[in-house]
């Protein structure tokens, strides 16, 4: 095609992120971040008959206040609606009671959550980003899902499920709420668990559902599975995730498990930098078409096509089918609408295994009328049944204080009674430990949105909750220890600093101080002492842009909670300056004194042949942390993202394999992680990972244990850019370690912290 064959437009119409032609008309989701048109969802059409689309109808407006705003447009599997995709910093529009999600949503955080310390997105409450379904004429919306931060695209499989890809919130790294960039499995009335600063939703709470694959680190953009493409078959059903920021496109491969999914991901194409938007498969010639640009930088299309011996014929186009799915969607019938069969049918999966059936069956429940399961919920004999149903109770009774208003009427105090004496009667020594962790998180929400009872039922709830604090499960003592702090429980203080001493992670330690940054109970002067000893050594822990602040906050309001002769007690230590000391200084701590080895490969993979059997998983995390991995890897919930994720190591790597790779850290690099080294016309010299662009500006983290070493370098100035062919991962890292620290520390990552992994039984 030529220039001149371009045709412009004659509709007058800005800020367009999605489109989608349909019934002779092209309608577009329109995100205008100066305003100068609404945003929402507009139809632009052909209003003479001269193959022109000159006429412009705004069909709805969604208000929206930055780029998290209104995103990609897609049709429904049954071709009757549309999905609109919108991040966190839209406002609803009016949405039509047939909605899956019921606009129950609130922050409900038990303790007062803290926003972000940088100022991103503060006041912004639930319900985050909403994937809408449309009517063609724009005037049925629907919430179908919320609680995204700010997905972009999305796309549908042959089955009909939906998937999105969640941006993660890089400010947030290491702390105990960071998430990162994720796939979804998108189903109806979904909840995600976005909420601002340090209230984002960890995926075990029992009133969200967690992705289905993490990624990592990144700004997600366009989505799109492979069907049509002339690739082989596994690349033909692969879904393609974009990530604009670290410039990857991956190849997710899904496979059915239970009614939704597990996925591993793969690389597809990569760069440094390629700011990658959107993707195509072409069907006319089989081959991936996408696009990069965006924020003023260099604009581009690409080709992609297989050249290989594998054979690209077209996969069959046969949706799967499985039991559980269907049970799902037969559940998923009953969102949005009140039928007198819903609560038969969906009661008894309440205390399902699955959770998606778990969570279809209780929002079906939640749009039946109060009054016809209400009474069922409070008597229900099944404990694990009846978690469930008083998390639905909770949720349909209460209102979140954040969200309470003239037309809110008083808190329901008779049904807050009723609900907090059947969760006392309850009888949890049946529970699971996935049930524990309902009860748990359902007891926080009837206090947040009822707000606190009276001191005799105080009593009995720290009665039956304290002996179980600590467990041990960290999610458990996560919900046990917020709720314990919140009722005032004399023996929490004493007990939390136990575990802030002995947790191996900073994550863990944080949760543990901030869950009690307002506890005035039970304390003694030496607990305050560690306490406040404890901010001295957090001062060298690393994170995201706002780790610093998020502790700054917390201290805060442990000092605020002090009293003036407290106060006075600890003057010393309040007044006490941290000494500052870098990722690898800390680590020279740990082993301060110890004679270095020169560990070989040979041996230590021989040893690791031999003495696998029943290793010592508590010391394998414990140096996991000693020796800095969590300040770059992520490993399960905890952990840095600035190098690879190593949760599923054990999937993917033997003993050998791990230990050559920590032995010899450059033998094979990671593309993901792989640092560039850039030489200035002044000569200058810069190594680190592309993290950001932004039109010529290019920002580099130089320094992958602190995701806030960072360098921006004018892209105009560039005198030489290659990739570096050194790790930024340390070498040596075993030298102080004795070898069966090193072999507890290659069975905790193998068994992914699974002391039952099979692997390593007898």
């Amino acid at each position: 095609m030529k220039a001149e064959d371009v045709e412009k437009v004659p509709a007058g119409i800005r800020g367009v992120n999605g489109m989608l032609w349909s019934d002779g008309a092209l309608y577009v989701g329109v995100n205008d971040y100066e305003r100068k048109i609404a945003s929402g969802l507009y139809r632009i059409s052909d209003s003479n008959g001269d193959d022109q689309l000159d006429q412009v109808e705004l069909l709805q407006e969604v208000e929206s206040h930055s780029d998290h705003g209104v995103h990609a447009l897609m049709p429904t599997p049954d071709g009757e609606a549309f999905y609109l995709v919108t991040g966190n910093n839209t406002i609803p529009p009016v949405l039509a009671d047939s909605s899956p999600v019921r606009q129950v949503w609130g922050e409900d955080h038990l303790l007062p959550s803290m926003p972000d310390g940088r100022g991103h997105n503060r006041g912004v409450l639930a319900p985050g980003g909403i994937i809408y379904r449309v009517s063609p004429d724009g005037q049925k919306f629907e919430a179908y899902a919320s609680g995204f931060r700010n997905i972009f695209d999305a796309a549908v499989n042959r089955d009909g499920e939906l998937f999105t890809y969640d941006a993660d919130m890089e400010y947030d790294f290491n702390t105990p709420w960071y998430r990162p960039t994720r796939i979804c499995h998108v189903t109806s009335g979904a909840e995600f668990g976005w909420r601002n600063g340090a209230g984002k939703r960890p995926p075990f709470y029992a009133d969200n559902l967690p992705g289905v694959l993490d990624i990592g680190p990144g700004s997600p953009t366009g989505m799109t599975f492979g069907y049509g493409a002339k690739f082989p078959a596994k690349y033909q059903n692969a879904l393609y995730a974009l990530d604009w920021s670290w410039g990857k496109l991956y190849a997710i491969h899904l496979k059915p498990e239970g009614s939704s999914y597990t996925a591993t991901k793969e690389e597809f194409v990569t760069g440094a930098p390629l700011p990658i938007t959107d993707a195509i498969i072409r069907p006319q010639d089989g081959a991936m078409y996408f696009t990069i640009g965006g924020r003023r930088v260099q604009s581009g299309l690409y080709r992609v096509t297989y050249v290989g011996d594998e054979s690209t014929e077209p996969v069959q186009a046969k949706p799967t089918k499985n039991k559980a799915r269907e049970t799902r969607h037969t559940l998923e019938a009953f969102h949005g609408k009140q039928d007198p069969q819903a609560i038969e049918v969906a009661w008894p999966y309440l205390a399902d295994k699955d959770r998606f059936i778990r969570f279809a069956a209780r929002t079906a429940v939640e749009h039946q009328p109060t009054d016809s399961w209400a009474e069922k919920a409070l008597t229900e004999s099944d404990p694990a049944r009846q978690v469930e149903a008083l998390l639905a109770l909770a949720r349909v009774t209460g209102v979140c204080p954040q969200h309470r208003n003239e037309q809110t009427p008083e808190v329901d105090t008779a049904m807050r009674d009723r609900l907090l004496s059947a969760v006392i009667n309850l009888d949890d020594a049946k529970l699971d430990l996935t049930q524990q962790l309902t009860l748990q998180r359902t007891l926080q929400i009837i206090l947040n949105r009822f707000g606190r009872p009276d001191d005799a039922t105080v009593a009995k709830l720290i009665d039956k909750f304290d002996p179980l604090f600590p467990a041990k499960s960290p999610k458990l003592n996560w919900l046990l220890c917020e709720t314990l702090a919140w009722l005032q429980s004399p023996t929490v203080a004493e007990k939390a600093i136990a575990l802030i001493q002995s947790a191996p992670t900073q994550e863990e330690q944080m949760q543990y101080a901030r869950s009690i940054r307002m506890l005035q109970a039970g304390w003694t002067p030496e607990l305050h002492k560690a306490y406040f000893e404890w901010f001295l050594k957090a001062a060298n822990y690393k994170g995201g842009a706002s780790f610093d602040k998020f502790i700054e906050f917390v201290r805060t309001d442990a000092v605020d909670s002090l009293s003036e002769e407290q106060k006075t007690e600890l003057a010393e230590i309040l007044t006490k300056k941290p000494e500052k000391k870098s990722a690898l200084e800390n680590l020279g701590e740990v082993f301060a004194g110890r004679p270095t080895t020169k560990w070989t490969l040979e041996e230590l993979s021989t040893a690791a042949g031999k003495e696998m059997k029943k290793r010592d998983f508590v010391n394998g995390q414990k140096m996991f942390a000693a020796t800095g991995c969590y300040a770059c890897h992520r490993f399960g919930n905890q952990g840095g993202m600035t190098g690879p994720d190593l949760t599923s190591a054990g999937r993917r790597y033997s003993p050998h394999d791990l230990l050559d790779q920590v032995i010899n850290p450059s033998k094979v690099i990671n593309e993901q992680f792989s640092a560039i080294s850039v030489v200035t016309e002044d000569g200058k010299v810069h190594t680190g990972v592309v993290v950001n662009l932004s039109g010529d500006n290019m920002t580099l983290n130089t320094d992958l244990t602190d995701p806030n070493k960072r360098v921006n370098i004018d892209r105009k100035t560039i005198d030489e850019l290659v990739v570096s062919k050194t790790s930024p991962m340390p070498a040596d890292l075993f030298a102080r370690m004795t070898k069966d620290e090193i072999l507890d520390l290659i069975a905790y990552l193998i068994s992914a912290g699974d002391a039952q992994h099979p692997f390593f039984q007898d």
